[in-house]
């Protein structure tokens, strides 16, 4: 299984654009999981990638911030997949 957090916050423009890629690119593979979490939630998230958003993680470990590449996504993917 690999953890997808998709870190974002109401009203950041560039979350809405980052929200449909991650979406669509987690939608075509199984065993992946999405989840989003927004900054104005949670303390420790806002300390972390207020200045970054909307950040990517895979399995807890940042991918991207600001904006996101649908092809690096998947091949990161791809390769958590064959690792576990």
């Amino acid at each position: 299984m690999v953890e997808i957090t998709l870190i974002t916050k109401p009203g950041c423009h560039l979350c809405d654009d980052a929200r449909p890629i991650v979406e669509r690119v987690v939608a075509g593979f199984d065993g992946v999981t999405l989840e989003e979490r927004s900054i104005l939630d949670d303390a420790r998230l806002a300390e972390l990638y207020s200045d970054d958003i909307p950040v990517v993680l895979i399995d807890g470990r940042q991918h991207s911030a600001w904006r996101v590449d649908p092809a690096k996504l998947a091949d990161r993917i791809r390769a958590r997949l064959a690792a576990s």
